[in-house]
Parts: C-alpha cells; structure tokens; sequence
C-alpha cells in the first residue's frame, strides 16, 4: 500500500479530544453489538435480531444483524483501542443513518417516544471522529509515527 494514503489514513492532528469521543462512543457501540450478536445486556443475540430486523423489512434479517451487529461491537473495539478510527467511524456512521431511516424517523425526535436522537448523536459523533482521526493517544498515531520512520 501507498506510504501516502497510510499517512493520510492514519495521521491526525486532532490533539487529545478524540479520545474523550472514542472511549465512550467506543463502550456504547460494543455494548450494542454485543447485544445483537451475542445476547448481552439483555439483548436478543443474533437470531432474535435477525427476527425483528426481517420484522421491519431489514432482508435477510440474519445478515443485516450480522452487518449492524459487527459494525457495532468491531467498531466500538475500534474507537476504543484508537485502531483504524477513521474507517472504523465511516461504517459506524453509515449503520447509525440505517438505524435512524429505518426505525426511529417515523417516532420523531424524542427517545423516549422511540425517536432518533440518540441514534443522531451517535451519528455526530461517528462523523466527528471520521473527520479528525483518532487523535494524539491512539493507536493510529503510533503507526503513523512508524510508518514516517520507515
């Protein structure tokens, strides 16, 4: 691969604010994930996804749970770890605009009505975290340091 498009995929000059979008957003995704792939926290694990997603014309039901499931918790895992941020943000963004236009919109804003804004928020947070990188603390910056020394 190109040592440039490496640097530009890694390289952020974001300072450490990321970091306190990362962790958090990192902690929510994986808990999410992990409540549709693997029945944590009270989720329904895969097949009980796969079901509810088929419910509400998310076809074939078990591969979009396996999609929205493993952006989730891989995603997260991402964020927090620092690794592969902006690509990691990008999927994360993209799964948070399928959870908002497929089931949320119609509730309106308001979670407690079933609304997107929690969804909303961590779409803004996926697009942030897309637009700076991981910042100074993560593991991007280390390998971009590295591949400048090579």
């Amino acid at each position: 691969m190109n040592t440039r498009v490496i640097q530009r995929l890694f390289t952020s000059d974001a300072g450490w604010a990321p970091l306190a979008l990362r962790v958090p957003a990192g902690i929510i995704f994986m808990a999410h994930g992990g409540q549709k792939l693997f029945g944590w926290f009270g989720g329904h694990g895969l097949e009980g996804t796969g079901q509810w997603m088929a419910s509400i014309g998310l076809e074939p039901g078990l591969l979009m749970a396996l999609l929205a499931g493993g952006a989730e918790f891989f995603g997260g895992l991402a964020l927090i770890l620092g690794l592969l941020v902006r690509p990691a943000a990008i999927v994360l963004a993209f799964t948070m605009l399928v959870a908002i236009f497929a089931v949320h919109i119609s509730n309106g804003l308001f979670i407690s009505n079933g609304g997107y804004e929690f969804a909303l928020a961590l779409l803004a947070l996926s697009v942030s975290l897309a637009l700076t990188g991981g910042g100074r603390l993560s593991a991007d910056t280390a390998l971009a340091g590295r591949v400048r020394e090579a």
